[in-house]
């Protein structure tokens, strides 16, 4: 008799689970924030950081040797894994240390993105704005109805709808009228560059300075930015650093009881789906757990989730040469890998990618 009436009460629940969950988001799975009432943040200026072990964590140590001769052969320079902020993982390669600096590509995008908001919060601009507002009038040589339509939303999501086969140029000449902004999603650096442009120009302050007060130094980073091309900035730092920012993202924008990002609305869209063009892409952050994505310089859009190896709730900075920030969390993980390129020589999302999450399940489960 129990049976009997157990069986209708769990289909009821599982139908009334399913359509709560279609309809909390139109963005596949919706990525929560984290609870981090456990978490633990390294000290400042200090090589201090707590550690706990990966057999205090239980994880499979059988699996170890094959994850960190995987990295090197992939010619990787450095690799953290950390678990609610403590260091579980610290590997380096060669000649690389704790102390040496590398750059992030686009992985530090998502560097931009937060400063992006850390500038909103202030009140100092405006996402929804024009980006003339802050560029000044004529900013492209799109057509004057076309460039009003361009925002900083659509520059931290990829959908400026200008041609991005000019990838990396900032100047007025060379960012030229493709489709309307909103209409297209398009990998493209020039307005992401300009984007730190606008928070300059909107704040008054030179990016660097702005972005070094309001987030490196609050949180205990090093690092700097450096244009390698005359034309984009490149962050460079410590693999350590760039872990720190994986748990200041992981800690829902919080540092040691102080919130740095305190607009909830940003943070929550800057990790979750931005826009229906790619369904994988947050401001500026790679998103998995989708059912569809497009990659960097393809208009191509594939079926299945960007990393299927990895967790769906797993979010990234991504860049040239597979400089990887993972964040995961369901589990508590930020995953830093720095190095040269593992193999295919992408700018963003590469197999690398699924590779490593290969090993890193047989390692962590």
């Amino acid at each position: 008799m129990k049976k009997s009436i157990i069986l209708p009460i769990l289909i009821s629940m599982v139908f009334l689970y399913s359509c709560s969950t279609e309809n909390t988001s139109s963005n596949d799975d919706f990525n929560p924030e984290s609870e981090i009432e456990n978490f633990y943040f390294p000290p400042f200026q200090s090589a201090e950081w707590d550690a706990v072990t990966p057999t205090d964590l239980e994880w499979n140590l059988s699996a170890e040797d094959a994850l960190y001769n995987f990295l090197e052969e992939k010619n990787s320079k450095a690799f953290i894994i950390l678990k609610e902020g403590k260091l579980v993982v610290e590997w380096y390669f060669g000649e690389h240390t704790q102390n040496t600096s590398w750059y992030w590509a686009s992985a530090g995008k998502t560097l931009t993105a937060f400063t992006v908001g850390l500038a909103q919060q202030q009140g100092l601009l405006d996402i929804e704005d024009k980006t003339s507002k802050y560029l000044g009038e004529g900013w492209t040589n799109v057509p004057l109805e076309k460039e009003n339509l361009i925002t900083p939303w659509h520059q931290l999501t990829m959908t400026s709808g200008m041609d991005d086969t000019e990838f990396d140029c900032v100047t007025h000449e060379c960012l030229t009228y493709l489709e309307d902004a909103g209409a297209r999603w398009a990998y493209h650096n020039g307005p992401y560059t300009l984007l730190q442009h606008v928070v300059a120009n909107a704040t008054n302050t030179a990016w660097s300075d702005f972005f070094n007060t309001n987030l490196r130094d609050k949180i205990g980073m090093d690092g700097f930015w450096f244009s390698t091309n005359g034309t984009n900035n490149v962050f460079f730092s410590t693999a350590r650093s760039m872990a720190r920012f994986g748990l200041l993202n992981l800690s829902n924008g919080e540092w040691d009881g102080e919130t740095i990002l305190r607009d909830v609305e940003y943070r929550t869209a800057m990790k979750n789906t931005s826009q229906e063009l790619n369904m994988s892409y947050g401001y500026l952050w790679w998103l998995n757990g989708k059912q569809t994505y497009r990659a960097p310089g393809t208009q191509t859009e594939f079926q299945g989730e960007l990393i299927p190896n990895a967790p769906s709730d797993l979010y990234a900075g991504l860049g040239k040469n597979d400089q990887k920030l993972y964040i995961i969390p369901s589990q508590d993980l930020v995953i830093v890998r720095m190095g040269e390129d593992a193999g295919e020589d992408l700018l963003g999302p590469s197999s690398f990618d699924n590779e490593l999450w290969e090993k890193l399940n047989a390692f962590i489960n």
